[in-house]
């Protein structure tokens, strides 16, 4: 199968969507041949560079009428000339110029839509898109199925293909690797302190400050025993300027963009991600698969990762008394948490496995194939009927039989 991977992201990290394409790309490049378009200053450019037998081919998907003009007309003879059985959009520009591009050819790849926010979808252009420019589309979990169900999608065979991580690179450390993970981190904490952190990032919709304000509402002897360590880009002076205000600046380590987020999550006793939107999360499920239980609010698709009081805990989103309960429970009850984290990496290994994640994409690539083939076969004989009935001779109708069986 020839697949194409889209996705606009620009000079960024490209967050989740980066590690979604990468890890089917890496998983399927074996058996597949596999191209990713994307802009050059990207981290999927950069990273996809990387991975043997992927190529890679620099776009400017941007929602201007020059990219349209100029990156449509370089798409579309890309997808001329490789004859792609699938192209895979990730993102809104992309998508519409995927849709420009692909108007008219002669063999239009299948196109299969993967929407990674839960942004509102309404409006003309999604209505255009999802008539012209959608096969498939697959949704990362049972929440945003069921968005997307009361949307112009809803006929557009959807199918839940949950995030796979793998569960080779995101195990948990021996214990003395750990250890020494912990100490590079936290330095001279006391042994007793609970280090909780996230790699999801510090945006602020990502409610790290959040884990700070109810930590920060402790009895001070509890508080004391809290260290918040969060990776991302440096937050900004004003949010810095309300962990101060919470006097807890000394409670709290930005580490910055990592290129390896293992060893911080080694040193962590508990993974957190409490956005305020959540489709799913890569970063949940990359901390459960090395052992940590995640505290996760109760938004979007973030439930469907943890099982409450077993490999983790579900908090009510933006609910400080509760989080404040909680993270006093974790403290003053610690004994639990190995079991908690031992479930996480079972949980993980029974659910989360890149090998699943991209068979079952695969299954999502072969079914829209298979049908959309059915369909335009469908078409063309009921054109071919058409034209039967309007050019009666014999010699033309076999002619026309001739022409629909070469």
């Amino acid at each position: 199968m020839r697949i194409l991977y889209t996705s606009n992201f620009h000079g960024n990290d490209g967050g989740g969507i980066t590690t979604y394409i990468v890890n089917l790309a890496r998983a399927l490049a074996p058996r597949h041949t596999v191209v990713i378009a994307a802009p050059q200053n990207g981290r999927l450019y950069q990273t996809a560079m990387t991975i043997p037998g992927v190529e890679v081919v620099p776009m400017e998907f941007r929602n201007s009428l020059r990219s349209m003009i100029d990156t449509g007309s370089a798409l579309r003879q890309l997808m001329d000339s490789r004859s792609f059985d699938i192209v895979h959009v990730n993102g809104s520009a992309d998508h519409r110029i995927v849709m420009l591009a692909s108007l008219g050819l002669a063999n239009r790849p299948s196109i299969v839509y993967t929407k990674h926010h839960d942004l509102p979808t309404k409006g003309l252009m999604p209505w255009i898109k999802a008539a012209f420019a959608t096969d498939s589309v697959i949704c990362i979990s049972d929440y945003m199925k069921q968005q997307l169900a009361a949307t112009v999608y809803r006929n557009k065979g959807l199918q839940v293909v949950r995030h796979g991580v793998d569960l080779q690179w995101y195990f948990p450390f021996a214990a003395e690797a750990a250890k020494e993970a912990r100490q590079h981190w936290l330095r001279d904490a006391p042994e007793d302190v609970i280090a909780i952190g996230s790699i999801a990032g510090t945006g602020i919709y990502k409610g790290w400050l959040e884990m700070v304000a109810a930590a920060a509402s402790l009895p001070a002897e509890l508080r004391s025993k809290i260290r918040i360590l969060v990776a991302g880009c440096t937050p900004s002076d004003a949010e810095q300027q309300q962990v101060a205000a919470l006097q807890m600046e000394n409670n709290v380590l930005y580490t910055g963009l990592l290129q390896d987020v293992r060893p911080l999550v080694a040193a962590l006793d508990v993974g957190f991600v409490l956005s305020r939107r959540e489709t799913l999360s890569f970063a949940c499920r990359e901390m459960m698969a090395m052992g940590k239980p995640v505290i996760v609010s109760a938004v979007g698709g973030l439930p469907e990762n943890v099982t409450s009081g077993r490999d983790g805990w579900i908090v009510p989103s933006q609910d400080k008394a509760e989080l404040t309960a909680l993270l006093q429970r974790i403290v003053t009850d610690r004994q639990h948490l190995a079991a908690f984290g031992q479930a996480a990496r079972l949980r993980s290994e029974r659910e989360f496995s890149l090998h699943s994640f991209a068979a079952d994409t695969e299954s999502v690539y072969h079914e829209c194939v298979n049908r959309v083939h059915q369909q335009r076969t469908v078409y063309a004989a009921g054109e071919g009927q058409l034209q039967l009935m309007t050019q009666p001779t014999q010699v033309d109708m076999a002619i026309a039989a001739g022409e629909r069986h070469s």
